[in-house]
């Protein structure tokens, strides 16, 4: 006896003279494949983006850096003259440099009577202060005038992601051109490590921060008004990390053939109700005209 694996087969053939096409089931199978190819290039779009995963820990991300933080600041005050304009930076690991002038350049504004100052520079991993101001300066100016805006203040690498929003240059933009020339002002900085991961695992560190200022006028010990413009910082503990990420393939697979399976279904139940119910219909008029 021989054996038949046809018997095997669970998608059954229905032989084409016993089936019967109609209008409506023609005009719903091309509604069915035209929203299928929508829902495949919906999902064929998706699994081709990427999409950003952030998660939080607490850890130093860049241990590489040697303790390190890279500091870009460009900041213009237009009524103070550039001989006078200094950069100071302290830290509570005894750092104390007065005149700050590696990778930094001084512009002058409005005539000479103002200065753009442009400086990199890093600081070390605990809290301390960088301060733009007269100390520096061999002789000090009467009346100095520390009205400023700062153009930029971003620490760490620059992250240049549209999907990635966050507070890199928090401060970028600030005027205070309308304050009391005389005014020391305090910016208070709470720094957040930040790391990007892209795609092929490649990781850039940078810092987003918080920022509180308060103005108020300060006097030496000698009874002089001397202003000056600090950012006191902390570092958080805890590191924000952005991760670039694209869908699986097997769950873009299964999407689709749930797409498929699902649409052929719905469609055959519309189908079949709408013909029964046309047959039941036909039924009932052959009826009135016997």
């Amino acid at each position: 006896m021989a054996f038949d694996v046809r018997r095997f087969d669970i998608y059954r053939k229905v032989p084409k003279d016993l089936t019967q096409p109609t209008y409506t089931g023609a005009f719903i199978s091309i509604c069915c494949c035209v929203f299928m190819l929508f829902l495949f290039l919906s999902e064929l779009t998706g699994f081709i983006a990427t999409e950003i995963v952030n998660e939080l820990y607490v850890d130093d991300p860049d241990k590489d850096s040697g303790g390190k933080i890279d500091v870009s600041l460009n900041i213009s005050l237009p009524n103070l003259n550039c001989d006078l304009v200094g950069l100071d930076i302290q830290d509570e690991m005894g750092r104390h440099e007065v005149g700050h002038i590696d990778n930094s350049m001084k512009i002058p504004l409005n005539s000479g009577l103002g200065c753009r100052f442009e400086g990199k520079f890093s600081i070390n991993k605990v809290p301390g202060n960088f301060h733009v101001s007269t100390h520096s300066a061999t002789a000090q100016p009467q009346n100095p005038d520390m009205t400023h805006i700062i153009h930029k203040l971003a620490f760490g690498d620059k992250l240049q992601v549209e999907k990635v929003q966050g507070a890199f240059n928090a401060l970028g933009g600030a005027n205070r051109l309308d304050s009391n020339p005389l005014a020391s002002h305090d910016y208070i900085l709470k720094i957040v490590p930040t790391v990007y991961e892209d795609m092929g695992g490649k990781q850039r560190f940078s810092y987003q921060y918080t920022v509180a200022n308060k103005e108020y006028v300060a006097y030496s010990h000698t009874g002089r008004i001397i202003p000056a413009i600090w950012f006191r910082y902390d570092l958080s503990p805890i590191t924000v990390k952005y991760t670039e990420r694209r869908q699986p393939f097997y769950r873009f697979v299964t999407t689709i053939c749930a797409i498929i399976g699902g649409t052929f279904t719905v469609a055959g139940i519309i189908d079949s109700c709408i013909f029964t119910a046309s047959e039941a219909w036909k039924k009932v008029q052959l009826g009135k005209m016997s």
